[in-house]
């Protein structure tokens, strides 16, 4: 007999969120942690809980993670795209950087993310 745990599966309501910010900008090209065969892509991972504590319960809940953007377009419009999406969603963000990696060919772009749920 498995060892099933109720609703093991079920994608919490912040990385329904953080998922639909990034369909909106790359459908199909979107990772969770994961590199892609393309020539560009977004791969997304959550870092851990930033919850706010008030009265030694928690009052918010938020989760924090990043973003990478590999591209091999050195202007790609999925950054911009991403930062408006981001914004619109309500997500605290902050790019973090862009950089060439010469060994694959790729322009790094990064986001760290905050969302609140």
């Amino acid at each position: 007999m498995d060892d099933e745990i109720q609703g093991a599966n079920q994608t919490p309501a912040w990385a329904e969120k953080i998922i639909a910010v990034h369909n909106s900008v790359a459908s199909g090209y979107v990772s969770h942690a994961v590199r892609i065969r393309a020539n560009h892509y977004l791969c997304w991972n959550e870092d851990d809980d930033d919850d706010f504590l008030a009265g030694n319960v928690h009052d918010e809940h938020c989760m924090t993670g990043y973003t990478d953007l590999f591209t091999k377009y050195e202007f790609d419009p999925w950054g911009a795209q991403l930062e408006a999406a981001f914004d619109a969603a309500g997500i605290a963000w902050q790019r973090t950087g862009v950089t060439y990696e010469p060994d694959t060919g790729f322009f790094h772009w990064s986001w760290d993310w905050e969302v609140c749920y």
